[in-house]
């Protein structure tokens, strides 16, 4: 066999017809673009659907959840972070869908349930006849427990879909663990097909030049890649998002680095970092809350990486609430549903708690108290605010000291970096996509009638 025919036969996805629906049977709640992606979702059966924020993410994977436990009769798991799985709830009655939230395996019902990450290993796939993760990023993690017990507990289920923002927001390899839980391809067979490894960095993977265009038609024949319905051919004339005003506030700190240098540097250690966040702390909280001060009656989010960031400032502003770790799962569900409602004016809270799959286009101020070098949270917190569906432009203040600009030049870097993954993903997937969705809704006229007789050749005839 010749190394390309090799790799032509790797690129075949299995793709039985699975489910057919058509659009008479879809909610008319829903957008063509999220009518014709469950569509394309249920006839391959294992799909990612890679959908920006606001674009109804939770709607799609809802009606796909419907339609896969009437067409099985078997029940449906959907799982999502725990801050996620109420609004789900919440969403599900706009589509006049019963769905329950179970903690374990015996709190469920022959129909669709859902659960929260933390909770995974209290149920048994066998149970189920299709699975649904939400914010499937979760996934990226090479060596995550989580990621390995998904992957390994539901491989046998016929049906899975994932849906998630940011898939891959730095690195195109992490698409191999989605590729991987749905079946399509394991991780190492995609790092061996696709990419080459550069150096003695084991972390680092790179696209063979010549394999490019091949990955990307091998990931659509499996994921959804979309920025706006404009990408594949719909009216995106509702998915215009408003102006993004990022501000960069700096303030001063006490701490040197080296005393006998001519100037002050930034840190490069994450010690240092630490240190500089540390000696910073009280001139940071002082202009966060001289920011809130300016537009009291406006909601905010402010961010904060730290308890005692968050303690001092919910101490400060008046009618603040301080979602922490701490909190009990319903406490903190119910306070975050709360200031998506408007209900609370100051949200203080962290990245790793809220800043997944939540609708906060009621806020357009975001503060970050104290920055990570984590890209993907910090994206991910903005697009709580900033996503389809806000009216008004949204404010970003990103509070650091000088000590900490390393920090935020890894954040701009890593921005460049996604928007530019963006760009090239949109280059090569728009066609293939379009192929695959134009490919799978051709349906056939039902009233044609054959005019014209069939004649088989003499040679073709059997004798007897």
């Amino acid at each position: 066999m010749k190394y390309e025919d090799f790799i032509k036969n790797k690129l075949r996805v299995e793709q039985k017809n699975k489910i057919i629906v058509q659009n008479d049977e879809l909610n008319d709640i829903l957008f063509d673009y999220q009518k014709d992606l469950i569509k394309w979702s249920l006839k391959i059966g294992k799909s990612a659907i890679f959908a920006d924020t606001g674009l109804g993410k939770t709607f799609i994977q809802l009606e796909w959840a419907r339609i896969v436990f009437e067409k099985t009769k078997k029940p449906i798991l959907i799982v999502a972070p725990l801050a996620v799985v109420f609004q789900t709830i919440d969403e599900s009655k706009k589509l006049n869908i019963v769905l329950k939230y179970v903690k374990n395996q015996s709190e469920c019902f022959n129909g669709i349930n859902i659960t929260n990450y933390e909770r995974i290993e209290n149920f048994n796939s066998e149970y189920f006849s299709g699975i649904v993760l939400d914010e499937s990023s979760i996934l990226k993690s090479f060596t995550g427990a989580t990621k390995k017990l998904i992957i390994d507990s539901f491989r046998d289920l016929e049906f899975k879909l994932a849906c998630s923002a940011t898939p891959a927001p730095n690195d195109y390899m992490e698409l191999g663990n989605h590729s991987e839980f749905l079946n399509v391809m394991n991780l190492t067979e995609m790092l061996s097909m696709f990419f080459v490894h550069d150096g003695g960095d084991t972390s680092h993977w790179r696209l063979k030049g010549h394999a490019v265009e091949r990955f990307w038609e091998w990931v659509s024949s499996w994921s959804a890649i979309i920025k706006n319905p404009s990408d594949l051919g719909y009216d995106g004339t509702r998915h215009i998002l408003p102006e993004l005003k990022e501000n960069d506030v700096i303030v001063n700190s006490d701490y040197v680095i080296d005393e006998n240098a001519l100037f002050d540097l930034p840190a490069e250690t994450l010690d240092d970092r630490r240190t500089f966040q540390k000696n910073s702390l009280d001139d940071r909280i002082n202009k966060v809350c001289e920011i809130v001060s300016k537009n009291k009656d406006d909601c905010w989010v402010i961010w904060c990486n730290y308890n005692d960031e968050a303690d001092k400032l919910h101490k400060l502003i008046k009618n603040s609430v301080n979602v922490q770790g701490s909190d009990s799962p319903e406490q903190k569900a119910k306070n975050l549903r709360l200031f998506g409602k408007g209900e609370i004016k100051v949200l203080i809270t962290k990245p790793k708690i809220a800043s997944f799959g939540l609708n906060w286009q009621n806020c357009h101020n975001v503060i970050f108290a104290s920055l990570s070098d984590s890209y993907e949270q910090y994206y991910q917190s903005v697009r709580r605010c900033y996503r389809f569906g806000q009216k008004y432009p949204v404010n970003v203040y990103r509070v650091i000291s000088y000590g900490e600009i390393k920090i935020l030049d890894n954040i701009k870097r890593k921005n460049d970096d996604f928007q530019y993954m963006q760009k090239k993903m949109s280059v090569y997937t728009k066609k293939y996509i379009r192929e695959n969705l134009k490919a799978e809704f051709k349906e056939l006229d039902k009233s044609y009638n054959p005019t014209v007789e069939v004649i088989i050749p003499n040679w073709l005839v059997s004798e007897e």
